[in-house]
């Protein structure tokens, strides 16, 4: 593993100075299984924008499906109706249990992390253990589309404790329930319209005690065998001991000033019995200004920390509400299109499931297998950033 001295994890065009780091400890923590579940019922964005301007008052809404071509997201995945964010959250889980060998006796910590929840009290993280049957603490874990990653750095620092060895990560995102569909006039549209491409998911994320780290039931050190079992195929060099598997480093920032640009007002004390505030009011343009504003600095400290350069990543999963965005990306760390995978276009923003969707993606498809590194950068309303390099 390189150890970074110098200005030479820097991208070529960053504008961000990079302080050297010191040998990254151990990891404290490993991410042995990831899994998503997508609901089978899908909606294709242009004809529900179509649906939509037939039905608004002219003028309200383009004719022509404006939002599918600005964005580049075809489809979106809907929930049944009877079911809620939890249950997204608990078909996932059990996924994942069962690819892993667990009971819901092992899970020592449950984190429901999402952007949605099932109602205001109590935590839905109560309503996702009883549906488990999982009897081991819980608690909820919200930052809007970063929960999932912000749930996995409370995750890693709790393990690091020695108070858990097996916290289970679990996410459950229905924001189509938040999407308005009666668009009185064109300003409550330009307010909406980036709802129409937010779609539903469920995921879930094992987080168990990295080898060397106390007792319990973390993950045996360096065997490959056990690695491709957890993680699918072998990819590249396998993770052995001098090159441990975990969550090597992080780094998160946040610029609060931005929180007005995407919200949800609506059941809170603000708006505590205003239904025409229950559904997403986000100004896209102020949103990417924002994001744009802050810079590539979390990444790069974030890369530092854990002593490596873009030359040890193999994958750089990105939070993605359109398929335009991903070109700031590219262009603000410096990085190739073919480090990144799309999956917005076919699955919408699943709002903090994206990262374990594109996890998932990447794995089962042979883009990344044990041993290598991908950077999982979270961006979120709020406005908050997010980097975790961990390797698989």
């Amino acid at each position: 593993m390189p150890i970074l001295a110098d200005l030479s994890v820097r991208p070529s065009g960053a504008r961000h100075p990079v302080v050297s780091a010191p040998v990254p400890p151990a990891p404290v923590a490993v991410l042995t299984g990831v899994s998503v579940h997508l609901p089978e019922r899908t909606v294709q964005v242009a004809d529900a924008e179509r649906a939509l301007a037939r039905s608004s008052r002219p003028g309200a809404v383009p004719r022509l499906p404006m939002v599918s071509r600005l964005t580049g997201v075809q489809q979106v995945h809907v929930l049944p109706d009877d079911w809620n964010a939890s249950d997204l959250a608990v078909a996932a889980s059990l996924t994942l249990l069962a690819a892993q060998g667990l009971d819901v006796a092992d899970v020592d910590l449950l984190i429901f992390a999402s952007a949605s929840q099932d109602m205001v009290e109590p935590a839905t993280s109560h309503i996702v253990a009883a549906k488990l049957g999982v009897r081991a603490p819980v608690m909820d874990v919200k930052n809007a589309c970063n929960s999932v990653l912000n749930a996995l750095e409370v995750a890693e620092a709790l393990v690091a404790t020695g108070r858990y060895a097996t916290v289970l990560v679990a996410c459950g995102e229905a924001p189509s329930r938040a999407v308005r569909w009666d668009v009185p006039d064109r300003a409550t549209y330009l307010l909406s319209a980036p709802g129409y491409t937010m779609s539903d998911a469920g995921a879930a994320v094992l987080v168990q005690r990295a080898p060397g780290h106390g007792e319990g039931s973390g993950p045996t050190d360096g065997c490959p065998a056990e690695a491709a079992d957890r993680l699918g195929p072998a990819h590249g060099t396998c993770a052995c001991s001098d090159r441990p598997r975990g969550i090597l480093a992080s780094a998160f920032g946040a610029e609060s000033s931005h929180w007005d640009v995407g919200m949800l007002p609506g059941g809170g004390t603000a708006f505590p019995r205003d239904l025409d505030r229950t559904y997403f009011e986000i100004d896209g343009s102020r949103l990417r200004d924002a994001f744009l504003a802050l810079g590539p600095g979390v990444i790069l400290d974030a890369l530092v920390r854990a002593g490596l350069t873009w030359d040890d990543v193999a994958l750089v999963a990105v939070h993605q509400v359109a398929v335009a965005y991903l070109a700031d990306v590219h262009e603000a760390l410096g990085l190739p299109e073919d480090r990144t995978i799309v999956t917005v276009a076919e699955h919408g923003n699943v709002a903090s499931a994206t990262l374990p969707l594109q996890l998932v993606t990447a794995l089962e498809s042979g883009r990344v297998g044990p041993g290598d590194v991908v950077l999982l950068v979270g961006l979120a309303g709020g406005i908050s950033i997010g980097a975790m390099a961990v390797r698989l």
